[in-house]
C-alpha cells in the first residue's frame, strides 16, 4: 500500500464502521436509543404534495416536486444526522441513507409524522400539503353534465401546526411560499406554527431546479438569503439550521 493509499483507505473505514453502527445501533421509534456519535440528531423531514381526491381519478393538490426535501435530506445526512421523510407523491429519488415513508394525503401525512415526531430531535416542514379537501369524494368518476360543478371544501389539517402542539424540546423549521408580502406573511405563519425558523420562497420555485429563499428568526431577522440550484440552497439552509438550531439544542 503506497502512502496516496493510506488516506483513502482511512476514509473508506469511516463510512464502513459509520454505516454499520447506524444498522445495528439505531432504535426507531422509541423512547429509548443508542447514538454512534454525540452530536448526531434525529430529523424528521415532510416532503412533496398531498393528494385530496375528489373521484377515483381526480385529486386536489399543491405544486411540489419534492426537489428541495430530497436536498435537505442529502444535506442532513451529509452532515451526519440520521433522516426520516414522510413523503407525499413525487418522482425525485431519496438517498438509500434516509428512511422514507410514502403517503398520498394530508391525513396520512399528519398520521405518519405524529408517529415519529416524538422520537425526532427536529422537523424540516418543506412539504406542500394540500390545505381543502372535499366534504364528499366521488364512489366514482365525476361526469361531465355541460354545466357548472360546485364543489365544498373544507380545510385539512396543518401538519406542522399540529405538531407543534406535541413539541418536547424539538426544533422546528417551516417553510412558506407566498405571493404577497412575504416577510410579513411568513411570520405570522412562524409564530402561528411555533416555529424557531421559517424559510421563504416564492412560486418560481415550483417544479423548477433553482430557487431563490429567505431564512427568517421569530424576531423578523433574515438569518439567510440565498440561491442558486436547490441541491446548494439545501445546503447552504441546513448549514443555518445547524449553526442556529442544532448546536444549541446539543
Amino acid at each position: 500500500m503506497t502512502n496516496d493509499e493510506e488516506p483513502h483507505r482511512r476514509h473508506l473505514s469511516y463510512f464502513v464502521i459509520r454505516h454499520s453502527l447506524l444498522r445495528h445501533f439505531r432504535f426507531r421509534h422509541s423512547s429509548f436509543e443508542l447514538r454512534p456519535f454525540p452530536n448526531m440528531s434525529r430529523i424528521l423531514i415532510t416532503s412533496g404534495p398531498t393528494y385530496q381526491y375528489l373521484d377515483p381519478v381526480r385529486y386536489l393538490t399543491n405544486a411540489s416536486s419534492g426537489r428541495m426535501g430530497a436536498a435537505l435530506a442529502a444535506a442532513a445526512i451529509e452532515a451526519g444526522h440520521d433522516v426520516i421523510v414522510v413523503s407525499g407523491p413525487v418522482d425525485v429519488e431519496y438517498s438509500a441513507a434516509a428512511e422514507v415513508i410514502p403517503i398520498i394525503s394530508t391525513e396520512e401525512m399528519l398520521e405518519a409524522a405524529l408517529k415519529v415526531f416524538p422520537a425526532c430531535d427536529g422537523l424540516i416542514g418543506v412539504a406542500a400539503p394540500c390545505d381543502y379537501r372535499p366534504v364528499v369524494v366521488a364512489s366514482s368518476k365525476i361526469r361531465r353534465t355541460g354545466g357548472p360543478l360546485v364543489l365544498e371544501l373544507i380545510e385539512t389539517p396543518d401538519v406542522v401546526a399540529r405538531l407543534s402542539t406535541i413539541k418536547q424540546s424539538q426544533w422546528m423549521v417551516a417553510f412558506a411560499l407566498e405571493t404577497e408580502d412575504e416577510r410579513m406573511r411568513a411570520l405570522q405563519k412562524l409564530e402561528r406554527k411555533s416555529c424557531d425558523l421559517i424559510v421563504v420562497n416564492g412560486p418560481g420555485a415550483m417544479h423548477a431546479l433553482d430557487t431563490k429563499i429567505e431564512i427568517i428568526n421569530p424576531a423578523g431577522n433574515v438569518l439567510g438569503a440565498f440561491s442558486g440550484s436547490k441541491r446548494q440552497v439545501a445546503t447552504d439552509i441546513f448549514s443555518v439550521i445547524a449553526q442556529e438550531l442544532i448546536a444549541k439544542s446539543g
